[in-house]
């Protein structure tokens, strides 16, 4: 039977262990390639404090890459007397090792241990979301570019308002991941600073040198403060939950927009049948429950933050064991949030444009705005001309010209594709 790391003689009852540990044993596999990652780091740097001997840093490098290994192939387990990924490895290299493999626990708790785990955790996964974004965002600006010159109706209010585009509609939703990518980076960011060494959040008596272990583990930099290091577990994964939540914000409201618009009602854009699904009693019926899916998804990875923040709400400083439970809010959601961008992009790969919609009379009064601009461009005053076109709709004797002549910046015979692509690689590059 394994040992716990917090031993001292007394067994803990089986019904507060059985409530405490939770599911927490499956939740750490996750974190298990960075566990064995932060313990090669702060052996060799205890080796070089005289905390470990020259001939015992190999022994433990070793043991600890074939653990590597094992997690690699799949077959690395948590043993049911385990508490959790910390307590496993020890115990391996243990039942290995001898007691040498006792000595790795020296100068870290369990808390800076998790936390470094965390963040080498969040730095990748923030770094996979940001290729997933960046994927989904190249896709729209090649559809943006591809159906530039089709033209769509433009709301406010849901009311017809005024022509818009293809190009522009693609356009927009990639230009807003750029400021959720911002986000993605600023969270990024937050999780680049080594904890290790703060143990239980008060540092160590032992001398470690905590700028080696920054260097080993790629961290842009330190906390410093040990106190600070303790108080980023919460902070860091609510840094990460706002990026998804913004992300999902983004992708949620595009796949509205697409349950609209695939309507009868509309008809903008369709998907080929194959990517729908039917109803038991309307034989006719062509469902967009992709779109729908996702759309309840990214609207259940907005409550993120909020059960994070309420998870956290007034807690002292120190570590406390209700913040085990952000792995359990976190980890399935970065899946969810990264299958769905996934699926966005796929499904939008399959996407056919309408490029008849405005030949609908219904939509005739999209082009007021355009006539009323084309009277003051011919020297009219702008508050006549638009009398004269408002008179014109109350009379029922509007005619549309159906000319748009747009060339401003970011708008539909400007679309800026190239500078918007050039502003998401300059965010991008904040990562490398």
């Amino acid at each position: 039977m394994a040992t716990k790391l917090w031993d001292k003689g007394f067994d803990t009852s089986a019904l507060v262990e059985d409530y405490t540990v939770g599911n927490d044993q499956e939740l750490d596999l996750r974190l298990a390639r960075y566990d064995v990652e932060g313990s090669l780091a702060h052996i060799r740097m205890l080796e070089s404090i005289g905390l470990l001997t020259a001939e015992e840093l190999p022994v433990l490098v070793e043991g600890l890459e074939q653990i590597a290994r094992e997690i690699e192939a799949g077959e690395f387990e948590i043993e049911p007397t385990s508490e959790d990924i910390h307590s496993q490895v020890e115990l391996l290299l243990t039942r290995r090792l001898g007691d040498v493999g006792k000595k790795i626990h020296s100068g870290r708790s369990r808390n800076d241990q998790v936390l470094v785990d965390l963040k080498l955790f969040l730095r990748d996964e923030l770094k996979q979301l940001a290729e997933e974004v960046r994927t989904l965002f190249d896709r729209l600006q090649a559809l943006s570019e591809q159906h530039k010159e089709v033209l769509m109706p433009g709301y406010t209010h849901l009311q017809v308002a005024m022509p818009s585009s293809f190009g522009l509609w693609f356009g927009a939703y990639a230009e807003t991941l750029i400021d959720d990518m911002r986000l993605i980076v600023a969270a990024w960011q937050i999780a680049n600073q080594n904890p290790l060494g703060s143990a239980a959040g008060y540092g160590s008596s032992f001398p470690l040198n905590r700028t080696m272990t920054t260097e080993l583990l790629g961290f842009e930099t330190l906390h410093y403060n040990v106190v600070a290091a303790q108080m980023s577990r919460g902070k860091s994964e609510r840094a990460a939950a706002n990026a998804m939540a913004a992300v999902a914000a983004t992708v949620g409201r595009m796949a509205m927009d697409l349950c609209l618009f695939m309507s009868q009602n509309f008809g903008f854009v369709k998907l080929p049948d194959t990517l729908t699904t039917g109803s038991s009693i309307m034989p006719h019926k062509k469902n967009p429950d992709v779109f729908e899916i996702m759309r309840g998804r990214c609207n259940r990875l907005q409550a993120l933050p909020n059960e994070m923040a309420l998870l956290l709400t007034n807690l002292p400083v120190g570590y406390h064991r209700e913040m085990q439970l952000l792995k359990d809010i976190l980890f399935p959601a970065t899946t969810e949030l990264k299958k769905t961008l996934r699926m966005a992009d796929f499904m939008l790969s399959n996407l056919t444009v309408n490029e008849q919609i405005l030949e609908d009379s219904k939509y005739d009064y999209l082009f007021t705005v355009e006539d009323v601009n084309r009277l003051a461009l011919e020297g009219l005053p702008f508050r006549e001309a638009y009398r004269q076109v408002g008179m014109q709709v109350q009379r029922g004797e509007y005619k549309p010209t159906r000319e748009v002549h747009h060339t401003h910046e970011g708008s539909i015979g400007n679309l800026c594709t190239a500078e918007i692509k050039a502003k998401m690689e300059r965010v991008m590059r904040e990562m490398e």
